[in-house]
């Protein structure tokens, strides 16, 4: 028989420095096995944003998925910048088409598309909205 689901939650985490407390609770998982385990799959991605999916069960036990860090983070730091315009036509910074390749590759398994190109055109619509300019 399988387990009864209570209830499934979507956090982004600090990678590798997933700790105890309010958001955790709310899943009513075993909040220290779950930071052991998350900080330890999470251990190279040190200073990155991390989205997890945690699944708990009736019986506290839980899984967790964990996803790819997100776009404008990914665009931000290859474009060398703090944060994204508040215009999009206002451009802040740019990256070149190799790094977009890269971020495009790296996402793609969390993208909703088949191919590398319309991942490169997700992405790249999303440096647009930031004000960021990709070099051709």
């Amino acid at each position: 028989m399988a387990k009864k689901i209570t209830k499934v939650l979507r956090l982004e985490l600090p990678g590798g420095e997933a700790r105890p407390g309010p958001k955790l609770a709310s899943a009513g998982v075993v909040m220290n096995k779950f930071c052991t385990d998350f900080n330890a799959k999470t251990a190279d991605r040190k200073g990155e944003t991390v989205p997890v999916i945690i699944t708990a069960y009736e019986d506290k036990s839980f899984d967790f998925v964990i996803k790819t860090s997100p776009v404008a983070e990914r665009l931000l730091r290859a474009a060398g910048i703090k944060k994204g315009s508040g215009n999009p036509k206002q451009i802040v910074g740019h990256i070149t088409e190799k790094q977009l390749e890269e971020i495009a590759a790296y996402k793609l398994p969390d993208l909703n598309c088949a191919d590398i190109e319309a991942a490169k055109r997700i992405v790249e619509g999303s440096a647009r909205q930031m004000g960021i300019a990709v070099d051709r």
